[in-house]
């Protein structure tokens, strides 16, 4: 019964979200659930099958909601490893059941999903780490839950009220293209911001061509086209007050954002 009031779920997600790419992490999950629901664990971890059910019913709805958030692939990416232990827990019983030499085959594969997780992880500390000391030359680089964020003034990159890059801004930028070209196709996406001085029509309009004038200078630079999106902000995000010259400066920025990657 629950396995047909998934799948009833999972039908009306994919016709809420229309012809959008299903994401990878979404596709391996719903592959893990199915696996395990069609073998032992339906009977001896019917309680971890569950719970792996309910964190996919959480990843399809968010899919439906918003299909190319990261959000969903994190959800996705739990929802894929619930029901992998799922399997490993119906494992357990079963091995109880035949005995010690089984018990310690299921030891040895829990082992090795827990190692890969950790592996995982570790080289997601290492490249973050990497990827924060290389920038730092170029900019002011923070790490967010969403991922690491590089920040360039407005002034280093485009004259006043214009879109058009600085030939300094090139040479920059360039050297940044560079720096993350080596993080194997991590996804990037360019915010810019301005101060309060105008309407903040105006001011989206500006964010977004300074934002795409950033995104066209990377692909050029060899950054594939479909791993950047670029994004006006407008005046509403602003970091210091508007109310001084020095915080108005400080809000005028373009923030280079190296996303995270779905459950690391």
């Amino acid at each position: 019964m629950k396995t047909i009031t998934y799948l009833s779920f999972a039908l009306c997600a994919v016709l809420a979200v229309g012809c959008a790419t299903v994401p990878k992490e979404l596709v391996d999950a719903r592959q893990a659930y199915d696996q395990a629901s069609r073998g032992p664990a339906a009977k001896l971890a019917p309680e971890a099958l569950s719970r792996a059910q309910e964190a996919l019913t959480q990843a399809e709805a968010s899919y439906a909601d918003r299909p190319t958030s990261y959000h969903t692939k994190d959800l996705a990416y739990s929802a894929q490893r619930k029901a992998q232990m799922a399997e490993v827990q119906a494992g357990i019983v079963a091995a109880r059941k035949q005995g010690k030499q089984a018990s310690k085959e299921f030891q040895a594969a829990q082992a090795q999903i827990i190692s890969k997780t950790k592996s995982d992880l570790d080289k997601s500390r290492e490249e973050n780490n990497r990827l924060l000391m290389a920038l730092g030359k170029f900019g002011t680089v923070r790490e967010e839950s969403r991922g690491i964020v590089m920040t360039l003034s407005g002034s280093v990159l485009f004259a006043f009220n214009q879109s058009t890059l600085l030939p300094s801004a090139q040479t920059t930028l360039k050297q940044v293209a560079e720096t993350i070209l080596g993080s194997e196709g991590r996804r990037l996406l360019v915010e810019g911001h301005t101060d309060s001085i105008g309407s903040a029509s105006y001011n989206y309009r500006l964010s977004q061509r300074r934002a795409d004038a950033v995104r066209s200078f990377l692909i050029s630079s060899g950054y594939p086209s479909e791993l950047i999106e670029a994004r006006g902000i407008g005046k509403d995000r602003p970091v210091a007050s508007n109310a001084n010259a020095e915080g108005r400066a400080n809000n005028r920025r373009v923030e280079i954002i190296i996303l995270r990657e779905p459950g690391k």
